[in-house]
């Protein structure tokens, strides 16, 4: 499917608008300030149910309104058209959505199963490589949930089962009931990490078949923490003292090297710019493996990467919008010139 267009109402900034979309490249130029990322943002949104910036989904609607309302129209090959809506509503301190396909109401999980993908890149994404295990951890979570939505599912169950244990570690007061308390939550974790353990492990091992980007090699090591019944009794002791769940995959991690010649741990030891083609090893490997996934290419979201760029990087980029429907946001108007292709521009 192909996003045709865009209807943003009180979504951020955006009172009242409809973006039309070019099939192949529309290009989003302004300056800083004017709503390119909130633009590039409500397409993400339309598509999966939740935005990329924000710390609470109550950030999404326009301030002084209770609700935002993401609507947009996706064409498929046969000419057939779809519609996709989510609507954003503050209930208290709280923010509820509703989605919908062709006006029909549908749970989240339901609406997703309708829904294309698209895969972002944004200068923070450097982060992926030269940040906390928690960011790596985010960014193979979400890859993940956008390629099987039983993974969001298991995710969702693990992360609340996980609070539900560390609420009784943090208050049990009788040792003689806490095992007791512990048994549910512990098969309940148990069977949902195991799932997300196998599938992290899956996608590692797609990495490292397709280890190339350009003439450079990359490999990916996924530093798995298990989480078993024995793990559990093993560490029972130090968890009653620090009243928290030590174990289990919210502690995984991830290390990528550079296997050209030696190996190399580019979190540690990469230049700049072998961390950020390590970034795009892992960006066109989710492009590659969401089309693979889904049957659906993918949307391509560009927000601002050109500026930071050399020219290694700008050629791995440039090859990849010709696959796929780009929307590509920049402060240069230079860029309208450089794009040697059918596109569409929106001035803000």
């Amino acid at each position: 499917m192909r996003l045709d267009r865009i209807i943003l109402q009180h979504f951020r900034l955006f009172e009242q608008e409809i973006f039309e979309l070019h099939p192949r490249l529309t290009l989003i130029i302004g300056r800083n300030t004017r709503g390119k990322t909130s633009l590039l943002e409500g397409i993400f949104t339309v598509i999966y149910g939740e935005g990329f910036r924000e710390t609470r989904e109550s950030e999404l609607i326009t301030w002084d309104q209770q609700q935002a309302n993401i609507g947009a129209v996706f064409m498929g090959a046969d000419g057939s058209s779809q519609e996709f809506q989510v609507l954003f509503r503050r209930a208290g301190d709280a923010t509820g959505k509703v989605f919908f396909v062709e006006k029909t109401k549908k749970t989240h999980h339901h609406y997703l199963s309708f829904q294309t993908r698209a895969v972002l890149f944004t200068p923070e994404n450097i982060e992926i490589i030269t940040g906390s295990p928690a960011l790596r951890r985010s960014y193979f979570d979400r890859l993940l949930s956008a390629a099987d939505v039983e993974y969001k599912k298991r995710l969702t169950n693990y992360e609340h089962a996980l609070r539900k244990r560390n609420k009784i570690l943090e208050q049990y007061r009788q040792e003689s009931s806490l095992h007791e308390e512990l048994r549910f939550w512990n098969d309940y974790l148990i069977e949902n990490g195991g799932y997300l353990t196998a599938k992290r492990e899956r996608y590692c091992a797609y990495l490292n078949e397709n280890p190339k980007v350009k003439d450079r090699s990359f490999s990916i090591l996924h530093k798995k923490n298990e989480i078993s019944i024995e793990r559990l009794q093993e560490s029972f002791e130090l968890e009653k003292r620090v009243r928290k769940t030590l174990i289990g995959p919210q502690k995984d991690d991830y290390e990528i090297s550079l296997t050209d010649d030696i190996s190399k741990n580019v979190h540690l030891y990469g230049s700049r710019s072998e961390q950020r083609i390590a970034m795009f090893w892992l960006k066109l490997n989710e492009i590659r493996y969401l089309e693979e996934q889904t049957g659906k290419k993918p949307l391509l979201l560009l927000d601002d990467v050109f500026s930071e760029l050399d020219q290694f990087n700008k050629k791995i980029i440039m090859q990849v919008i010709g696959e796929y429907q780009t929307i590509l946001t920049s402060t240069e108007e230079d860029l309208i010139e450089l794009a040697d292709s059918d596109k569409h521009v929106i001035h803000l």
